[in-house]
């Protein structure tokens, strides 16, 4: 029982929305909005979770700050873009006949809820000296980079 949870979660892990640019199934972008200000979207498909498109969301403003040739960066906003919906699996009936007797088995439909976490998210990059201290709200991109980078599966 165990070991077919665990093969369940792994099979489950592996449909999630890999790190990758933004596509069909999800993924994360980053777009210029200003000299210095990014907006980094990322969306995952049913079997992401939204710890994972949080990870997603914050490498990616790491990866966007280095290539700006910044050192930290600081979330302006932050909006959740989670999308909901369904899945409906349609009933039906089964009748077979023994002699003179019919006997009708029915299934009724049914519905599955669909969550695909969505995150959009503001930052401002910002560029500090050797040396210089960070304010208390910036993120440096480098922690970023080795601490979440090394959790998130890539495509």
């Amino acid at each position: 029982m165990r070991r077919s949870l665990i093969l369940l979660a792994l099979a489950l892990s592996a449909c999630s929305t890999p790190y990758q640019e933004m596509g069909f199934m999800g993924g994360v972008a980053a777009q210029q909005m200003t000299a210095d200000t990014f907006r980094i979207s990322a969306r995952g498909n049913g079997y992401t979770g939204r710890t994972q498109v949080q990870d997603y969301t914050m490498l990616k403003a790491a990866e966007t700050t280095k290539a700006a040739g910044g050192t930290h960066f600081r979330i302006v906003s932050a909006q959740d873009a989670t999308q909901q919906g369904a899945f409906v699996s349609p009933g039906h009936a089964n009748t077979t006949f023994y002699g003179n007797t019919a006997s009708t088995t029915y299934s009724p439909a049914t519905v599955t809820p669909i969550i695909k976490p969505g995150e959009d998210t503001y930052i401002r990059v910002l560029t500090l000296a050797p040396g210089q201290t960070a304010p208390p709200d910036a993120v440096s991109a480098d922690e970023i980079i080795q601490f979440v980078g090394s959790r998130v599966p890539r495509a």
